[in-house]
C-alpha cells in the first residue's frame, strides 16, 4: 500500500518533477517572481488561471515544496545569506549572467508562524493593498495579527494571508468497530477499554495533550496545565490505549486494521476516503484543533523592480481570495479556503454546498482552536508532561 500522506510531508510525486517547467519557466530578461508553495495545497489549474491574468513581461516561477520544514529551513538559510560575502555569493549566476532569484512569497503553516516572526525570517504584509482582506473572516484575520515575538495581539501587525485550512479529526475503521459494537462520537470515546492498544495518535505533544484537555473541558491552549490534577492520569490512560505515535505514517496501520482508530489531520484523511470507503471520520462535537496554510513574504525577496514585484505578490494573494479560486482550493485540495465561509450557499458549487467542513458549526465556534504559541515556561510544562507520559 502507499505510504500515508502527512500534512508536513506530502508524498504525491507527480506534480513536483514537472510543475516548475510547466507553470514557471526561467527567464533571464525579465523580473521573475518566484512563489514557493506547499505541494498539493494549490490546484495546478488555479496557477494557470492566475498566469493568464498577467502581462507578458510578468514572469512567475511556482515551486512546490514537500513539507513546511523544508520551507522554514529555506527561510532560515536565506536570512543567513545576508551575512555572506556578496562578492562570492551567486558567483556561478554572475558568470552565466543569470539573476539570483529569491522567492517573493511562500506558504507557511500557522504553527510555524511565531518562530518565523521571532527569528525575523518574514516581514509584515501591507494589507491596505490587499482588496480581499475584508472578505476574510475575523478568525483568520486574528490568527495572523501578532507582535514581534509571534504572539497574538489585537494591536499586532499582519504577518500573513491565510488561504487554506482544516482540522484534526477522529478517523476509524467503520466495519470493524461495528462488529465490536463500538461507536466513536467524541474524544472521550478514545478511552474505551475495548480500544486498548488499538489507537494511532499524532506524534505531537500539543495535539495529544490538547485533545485530552478538550475531553476534560479545557482549552487546547490552557496556560497552566500543572494545576490540572487529573490531566496526567488521563494521559497515562490514553497512552495505554495507543499502539503507535506518528505524524506521517499513522494511517497505514489504520487502513491495514492494525489499529481501529486514528487521530488525524483532515488533509491526510480526505485523500484516502475514496480508495478506502471503510474509513470514516468525525469532527468531535466538543471541539478540535485547527490548522491553516498562510502566504508570507520572506525578509529576503526579489529586490529588483521592487514596486512591480510587490504589485504581483498582492495580485496573487488577492487572486487566491476570489470566489472562483477559493472554491478551486476547496474542491481540488484536501483543505478549505476560509473565503467559503463568507459565500452564500447559492454562490457555492454544488459539490461544495454539503461539504462537512464548510457546514460544520463546531469548527467555526469557540470550541475549536488554533494551536497558539505558548510562553516558554508554559510550553516547557507541556514538553515535560509529554516526556513523562512517553517514558
Amino acid at each position: 500500500m502507499k505510504s500515508a500522506i502527512s500534512r508536513r510531508y506530502f508524498l504525491y510525486a507527480s506534480l513536483g518533477a514537472t510543475l516548475s517547467q510547466i507553470l514557471g519557466g526561467c527567464s533571464n530578461s525579465a523580473t521573475i517572481t518566484q512563489i514557493l508553495f506547499l505541494e498539493n495545497s494549490i490546484p495546478v489549474q488555479l496557477i494557470k488561471d492566475f498566469q493568464k491574468t498577467l502581462k507578458s513581461d510578468n514572469k512567475t516561477d511556482f515551486q512546490p515544496q514537500n513539507q513546511f520544514k523544508q520551507i522554514f529551513d529555506s527561510l532560515t538559510r536565506w536570512q543567513q545569506s545576508k551575512n555572506e560575502d556578496k562578492k562570492t555569493q551567486g558567483l556561478i549566476d554572475k558568470i552565466l549572467n543569470r539573476p539570483i532569484i529569491y522567492p517573493s512569497v511562500t506558504s507557511l503553516g500557522d504553527f510555524w508562524l511565531s518562530d518565523a516572526i521571532e527569528q525575523n525570517l518574514i516581514k509584515p504584509l501591507a494589507i491596505n493593498n490587499l482588496a480581499g482582506w475584508q472578505k476574510l473572516p475575523k478568525t483568520w484575520q486574528q490568527l495572523v495579527q501578532r507582535n514581534q515575538q509571534g504572539y497574538l495581539t489585537q494591536e499586532g501587525t499582519i504577518w500573513g494571508a491565510p488561504y487554506r485550512w482544516g482540522s484534526t479529526v477522529i478517523a476509524y475503521q467503520s466495519k470493524k468497530l461495528e462488529k465490536l459494537n463500538i461507536t466513536i462520537k467524541d474524544w472521550q470515546d478514545l478511552w474505551q477499554p475495548e480500544l486498548r492498544d488499538r489507537l494511532s495518535l499524532l506524534d505531537s505533544y500539543r495535539e495529544v495533550i490538547g485533545l485530552t484537555l478538550k475531553k476534560m473541558g479545557y482549552s487546547y491552549n490552557t496556560q497552566n496545565i500543572n494545576s490540572i490534577s487529573n490531566l496526567e492520569k488521563e494521559l497515562l490512560a490514553l497512552h495505554k490505549q495507543t499502539k503507535l505515535y506518528s505524524s506521517d505514517r499513522y494511517l497505514e496501520p489504520l487502513v491495514l486494521g492494525d489499529t481501529l482508530v486514528a487521530v488525524a489531520w483532515s488533509s491526510d484523511i480526505l485523500p484516502i476516503l475514496k480508495q478506502y470507503p471503510e474509513i470514516k471520520f468525525i469532527i468531535p462535537p466538543s471541539g478540535t484543533s485547527l490548522w491553516a496554510d498562510i502566504w508570507v513574504e520572506p525578509q529576503i525577496s526579489q529586490v529588483s523592480n521592487k514596486d512591480h514585484n510587490q504589485a504581483l505578490i498582492n495580485s496573487w494573494i488577492d487572486f487566491c481570495w476570489q470566489s472562483k479560486a477559493a472554491q478551486q482550493i476547496s474542491l481540488f485540495t484536501s483543505g478549505i479556503s476560509p473565503i467559503t465561509r463568507s459565500l452564500k450557499r447559492s454562490e457555492l458549487s454544488t459539490d461544495l454546498q454539503d461539504n462537512v467542513f464548510i457546514n460544520s458549526e463546531v469548527l467555526y465556534s469557540e470550541k475549536s482552536e488554533f494551536l497558539l504559541p505558548l510562553e516558554p515556561a508554559i510550553n516547557q510544562q507541556y514538553r515535560d508532561l509529554w516526556l513523562k507520559i512517553r517514558q
